[in-house]
């Protein structure tokens, strides 16, 4: 919903009708992930999409239906056996859709939880999408990490505990899940289901080293959503006009930086960090700090294989063990062949992508098997 909520929030705040499709399970190659949503305005405008073009004729269809009639609907796309283009979905995945017509009587929350996202406080969204009673379906509840109240109810308090609880599991790793339960959020019953919108802060990128490299990764960082920070101690090199695609440019350093950052629990298991320096001063301390952090997604660092060999064994004269030398990810990047600033960012990008996901960075035409991993 995320990319969608500009145009979302005004249509509703003019006081239209939209109708809302969002994929809310995925199996096999669904081309996207949970989450992702189309809108059908007032003026019968399509924005956002739900599979890559594969089904959203079908989707913009149902939209319009759920929004005359005001009756939500939870829709299946996958292949058939006899023909994979009669059903448009031809990647051979299968989609849940669920479609719901939001209004401000609909989703009186919606103001309040866009000023929620702008602020870039985390917050979750959990909305019945199939239940054995028609009254519970739709029904929502906004969950936020700092507070015990919630905001609305999906029907019972039993069954509003059990999806807090869960939603908050779901935003603490920035996840969006569909979750079953028995109709009154029985945990091993079945009869219930309810999609899960985890809005987390933006994972962070740290990038150290403000360099011409730097400005790439910084792009790339930025375009794959993530909060970037450049931090150099050199001002003349730090600057915003060099980094004009990084959310902050620190001049510190770096070490000092990530410490202050380790101590404000500003760092989490999504983040993020490229160590691009390649000079021992600035490299072996960051790394120091950097290799002993309980979690983080991902630490690179740039330089030759002579260089890696060098830093290697200052930081093992520095103490660190094999296990934690073991999650350093140097040199950097996947072997694409990257020779330019921005082909090095882009073989970066692909082994943080690869990480997160399970991926080998092999040619897909080389493999077999399913294309996206879980």
């Amino acid at each position: 919903m995320r990319e969608v909520l500009p145009e979302l929030l005004e249509w509703w705040r003019a006081g239209d009708e939209i109708g809302v499709g969002t994929v809310v399970a995925t199996f096999r190659s669904a081309p996207r992930p949970p989450g992702a949503s189309m809108l059908v305005g007032p003026d019968e405008t399509a924005v956002g999409s739900v599979s890559g073009g594969c089904v959203e004729g079908a989707v913009y269809e149902l939209s319009r239906e759920v929004v005359e009639s005001g009756v939500p609907v939870l829709q299946r796309y996958g292949i058939s056996d006899d023909d994979a283009f009669a059903v448009g979905l031809t990647c051979g995945g299968i989609l849940d859709v669920y479609v719901e017509n939001v209004s401000r009587e609909t989703f009186p929350e919606l103001e309040d939880l866009a000023a929620e996202l702008e602020a870039g406080r985390p917050v979750a969204v959990a909305t019945v999408i199939e239940h054995p009673d028609p009254e519970w379906l739709g029904r929502r509840v906004i969950v936020h990490p700092d507070d015990d109240h919630l905001t609305g109810s999906i029907g019972s308090p039993r069954a509003d505990d059990a999806v807090r609880d869960d939603a908050l599991g779901l935003l603490a790793s920035g996840t969006n899940a569909t979750l079953s339960y028995g109709p009154d959020g029985e945990r091993r019953g079945e009869g219930m289901r309810v999609f899960v919108w985890a809005f987390a802060p933006q994972p962070r990128m740290l990038v150290f080293g403000a360099i011409d490299f730097a400005a790439a990764v910084a792009r790339v960082g930025s375009f794959l959503g993530y909060h970037v920070t450049v931090c150099d101690a050199r001002p003349v090199f730090a600057t915003n006009t060099r980094f004009p695609d990084a959310d902050e440019v620190v001049v510190e350093w770096p070490h000092r930086y990530l410490e202050k950052q380790r101590d404000a629990d500003a760092i989490d298991a999504r983040t993020v960090i490229t160590v691009l320096t390649h000079d021992p001063k600035f490299d072996v301390p960051l790394l120091e700090v950097a290799l002993r952090l309980p979690e983080v997604a991902y630490i690179g660092a740039m330089g030759s294989r002579r260089t890696h060999e060098d830093r290697e064994a200052r930081l093992r004269e520095a103490g660190l063990t094999d296990d934690e030398l073991k999650r350093l990810s140097s040199p950097i990047g996947l072997d694409l062949g990257a020779r330019t600033p921005e082909e090095t960012a882009i073989s970066i990008a692909a082994e943080i992508i690869a990480g997160r996901w399970g991926g080998s960075g092999s040619r897909l035409a080389q493999r077999d098997g399913r294309i996206h991993h879980e």
